[in-house]
């Protein structure tokens, strides 16, 4: 059983703005959430039914899983000292 992996507007033009190098990285470790939507490195936000978060060295992407449509929708991909700020 495999997600399929769909990206808000916004995380679309976050990870294009981010170094190439480090966006190859974040896009193989999207990827392997179709797989595997609750890897053991992954952690749910808290204070958020449906919010969760993963590393990927100095960077995070939020996510949400919605298990009864097999999807995985990233919300947002940002630096880890910028990610969890308002209106970024």
């Amino acid at each position: 059983m495999s997600f399929q992996i769909q990206f808000v507007p916004a995380a679309i033009r976050q990870l294009e703005k981010l170094p190439r190098r480090d966006q190859h990285r974040i896009r193989d470790a999207i990827e392997e959430l179709a797989k595997e939507p609750r890897p053991q490195n992954v952690k749910k936000m808290v204070g958020s039914d449906n919010l969760w978060r993963l590393r990927v060295s100095n960077y995070r992407v939020l996510y949400e899983i919605h298990d009864a449509r097999l999807v995985v929708l990233v919300i947002r991909i940002a630096h880890r000292k910028d990610i969890y700020r308002k209106g970024g």
